[in-house]
Protein backbone atom coordinates (compact mmCIF):
# COMPACT_ATOMS: atom_id res chain seq x y z
CA UNK A 1 0.00 0.00 0.00
CA UNK A 2 2.20 2.77 -1.19
CA UNK A 3 1.49 6.40 0.09
CA UNK A 4 -0.14 4.89 3.04
CA UNK A 5 1.12 5.78 6.50
CA UNK A 6 2.12 3.03 8.79
CA UNK A 7 -0.81 3.45 11.40
CA UNK A 8 -3.43 3.61 8.60
CA UNK A 9 -1.78 0.18 6.89
CA UNK A 10 -1.74 -1.51 10.39
CA UNK A 11 -5.81 -0.35 10.96
CA UNK A 12 -6.43 -2.03 7.16
CA UNK A 13 -4.27 -5.11 8.14
CA UNK A 14 -6.59 -5.68 10.46
CA UNK A 15 -10.27 -5.45 8.66
CA UNK A 16 -10.72 -8.89 6.73
CA UNK A 17 -10.77 -8.74 2.75
CA UNK A 18 -13.96 -9.55 1.30
CA UNK A 19 -14.14 -12.00 -1.37
CA UNK A 20 -17.75 -12.36 -3.00
CA UNK A 21 -16.98 -10.47 -6.38
CA UNK A 22 -21.05 -9.66 -6.36
CA UNK A 23 -22.40 -6.06 -7.40
CA UNK A 24 -26.37 -5.01 -6.43
CA UNK A 25 -27.82 -7.06 -9.84
CA UNK A 26 -26.67 -10.27 -8.44
CA UNK A 27 -29.01 -11.22 -6.70
CA UNK A 28 -27.90 -13.99 -3.81
CA UNK A 29 -24.39 -13.14 -4.29
CA UNK A 30 -25.09 -9.38 -3.78
CA UNK A 31 -26.93 -10.62 -0.38
CA UNK A 32 -23.29 -12.81 0.58
CA UNK A 33 -21.18 -9.65 -0.37
CA UNK A 34 -23.61 -7.43 2.06
CA UNK A 35 -22.78 -9.64 4.77
CA UNK A 36 -19.13 -9.84 4.31
CA UNK A 37 -19.39 -5.51 4.09
CA UNK A 38 -20.92 -5.61 7.20
CA UNK A 39 -18.76 -7.72 9.25
CA UNK A 40 -15.91 -5.31 8.35
CA UNK A 41 -17.95 -2.49 8.89
CA UNK A 42 -18.23 -3.84 12.39
CA UNK A 43 -14.50 -4.88 12.41
CA UNK A 44 -12.95 -1.58 11.42
CA UNK A 45 -15.84 0.02 14.14
CA UNK A 46 -14.60 -2.37 17.08
CA UNK A 47 -10.46 -1.69 15.83
CA UNK A 48 -11.32 1.85 16.20
CA UNK A 49 -13.19 1.63 19.28
CA UNK A 50 -10.03 -0.01 20.54
CA UNK A 51 -7.46 2.66 19.33
CA UNK A 52 -10.42 5.27 20.99
CA UNK A 53 -10.34 6.91 17.27
CA UNK A 54 -14.51 6.30 16.40
CA UNK A 55 -14.68 9.09 13.56
CA UNK A 56 -17.87 7.40 11.40
CA UNK A 57 -21.79 6.16 11.76
CA UNK A 58 -22.89 4.70 8.72
CA UNK A 59 -25.89 2.64 7.78
CA UNK A 60 -27.63 1.56 4.25
CA UNK A 61 -30.69 1.46 2.47
CA UNK A 62 -32.61 -2.17 2.82
CA UNK A 63 -30.66 -3.08 -0.26
CA UNK A 64 -27.47 -1.63 0.36
CA UNK A 65 -27.15 0.43 -2.61
CA UNK A 66 -27.70 3.71 -0.60
CA UNK A 67 -25.37 4.49 2.35
CA UNK A 68 -25.97 7.50 4.63
CA UNK A 69 -24.25 8.45 7.98
CA UNK A 70 -21.72 11.22 9.29
CA UNK A 71 -18.17 11.25 9.52
CA UNK A 72 -16.08 13.95 12.16
CA UNK A 73 -12.62 15.19 12.57
CA UNK A 74 -11.51 16.64 15.59
CA UNK A 75 -9.22 20.12 15.35
CA UNK A 76 -7.85 21.92 18.52
CA UNK A 77 -10.36 20.38 20.74
CA UNK A 78 -12.87 21.59 18.05
CA UNK A 79 -15.65 18.27 16.62
CA UNK A 80 -16.34 19.11 12.86
CA UNK A 81 -19.04 16.87 11.96
CA UNK A 82 -20.50 16.16 8.64
CA UNK A 83 -23.05 14.30 6.92
CA UNK A 84 -22.24 11.24 4.62
CA UNK A 85 -23.52 9.75 1.61
CA UNK A 86 -23.09 7.71 -1.29
CA UNK A 87 -24.27 5.13 -3.39
CA UNK A 88 -22.88 2.27 -4.56
CA UNK A 89 -21.86 2.05 -8.16
CA UNK A 90 -23.81 -0.43 -11.09
CA UNK A 91 -20.05 -1.80 -11.35
CA UNK A 92 -19.69 -1.63 -7.80
CA UNK A 93 -17.24 -3.56 -6.48
CA UNK A 94 -14.51 -3.54 -9.38
CA UNK A 95 -15.51 0.62 -9.36
CA UNK A 96 -15.14 1.77 -5.51
CA UNK A 97 -18.20 4.26 -4.36
CA UNK A 98 -17.59 7.47 -4.71
CA UNK A 99 -18.08 9.45 -0.82
CA UNK A 100 -19.55 12.32 -0.06
CA UNK A 101 -19.78 15.25 2.13
CA UNK A 102 -22.39 17.40 0.61
CA UNK A 103 -22.30 20.34 2.60
CA UNK A 104 -18.57 20.80 2.40
CA UNK A 105 -19.29 20.78 -1.78
CA UNK A 106 -17.56 23.53 -3.35
CA UNK A 107 -15.08 24.83 -0.36
CA UNK A 108 -12.28 22.82 -1.32
CA UNK A 109 -10.99 21.69 -5.01
CA UNK A 110 -10.09 18.36 -3.38
CA UNK A 111 -13.69 17.82 -4.38
CA UNK A 112 -16.55 17.07 -7.14
CA UNK A 113 -19.71 18.54 -7.66
CA UNK A 114 -22.24 17.50 -4.99
CA UNK A 115 -19.61 17.28 -2.51
CA UNK A 116 -18.08 14.20 -3.77
CA UNK A 117 -14.23 13.78 -2.32
CA UNK A 118 -11.55 13.21 -4.72
CA UNK A 119 -9.24 10.05 -4.47
CA UNK A 120 -8.18 9.23 -7.99
CA UNK A 121 -4.90 9.90 -8.00
CA UNK A 122 -4.17 7.76 -4.58
CA UNK A 123 -7.08 5.37 -4.04
CA UNK A 124 -8.65 4.52 -7.05
CA UNK A 125 -5.41 2.60 -8.28
CA UNK A 126 -5.37 0.96 -4.88
CA UNK A 127 -8.87 0.01 -4.59
CA UNK A 128 -8.45 -1.56 -8.65
CA UNK A 129 -5.77 -3.88 -7.75
CA UNK A 130 -7.53 -5.05 -5.04
CA UNK A 131 -10.99 -6.02 -6.33
CA UNK A 132 -12.70 -7.91 -4.82
CA UNK A 133 -11.25 -7.78 -1.59
CA UNK A 134 -11.65 -4.12 -0.60
CA UNK A 135 -15.28 -3.19 0.87
CA UNK A 136 -16.96 -0.53 2.49
CA UNK A 137 -14.31 0.12 5.48
CA UNK A 138 -11.73 -0.09 3.35
CA UNK A 139 -12.85 3.39 1.11
CA UNK A 140 -13.50 5.05 4.72
CA UNK A 141 -9.93 3.91 5.89
CA UNK A 142 -8.23 4.75 2.96
CA UNK A 143 -10.02 6.91 1.20
CA UNK A 144 -12.54 9.12 3.92
CA UNK A 145 -10.30 9.12 6.97
CA UNK A 146 -7.08 10.51 5.03
CA UNK A 147 -9.02 12.79 2.89
CA UNK A 148 -10.56 14.43 6.48
CA UNK A 149 -7.03 14.44 7.76
CA UNK A 150 -5.44 16.35 5.41
CA UNK A 151 -8.71 18.13 3.77
CA UNK A 152 -10.23 19.61 7.31
CA UNK A 153 -7.17 21.27 8.73
CA UNK A 154 -6.42 22.65 5.27
CA UNK A 155 -10.04 24.22 5.15
CA UNK A 156 -9.89 25.75 8.84
CA UNK A 157 -6.24 27.30 8.20
CA UNK A 158 -7.55 29.18 4.86
CA UNK A 159 -10.73 30.10 6.49
CA UNK A 160 -13.20 28.00 4.70
CA UNK A 161 -14.81 26.04 7.16
CA UNK A 162 -15.17 28.05 11.21
CA UNK A 163 -14.92 26.87 14.52
CA UNK A 164 -18.44 28.55 14.57
CA UNK A 165 -19.70 26.15 11.72
CA UNK A 166 -18.47 22.87 14.17
CA UNK A 167 -19.98 24.28 17.26
CA UNK A 168 -23.03 24.72 15.96
CA UNK A 169 -23.41 20.89 15.05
Amino acid sequence: MAGVDDATKATVQKLPMLSVKAGPRDGEDWIKRMKEEYMALIQYQKVNKEQGNEWFTIESNKTGTRWTGKVWYVHEMVKYEFDLEFELPVAYPQVSPELALPELDGKTEKMYRGGKICLDAHFRPLWARNVPHFGIAHAMALGMGPWLAVEIPALIANGRLKKEEAEKQ
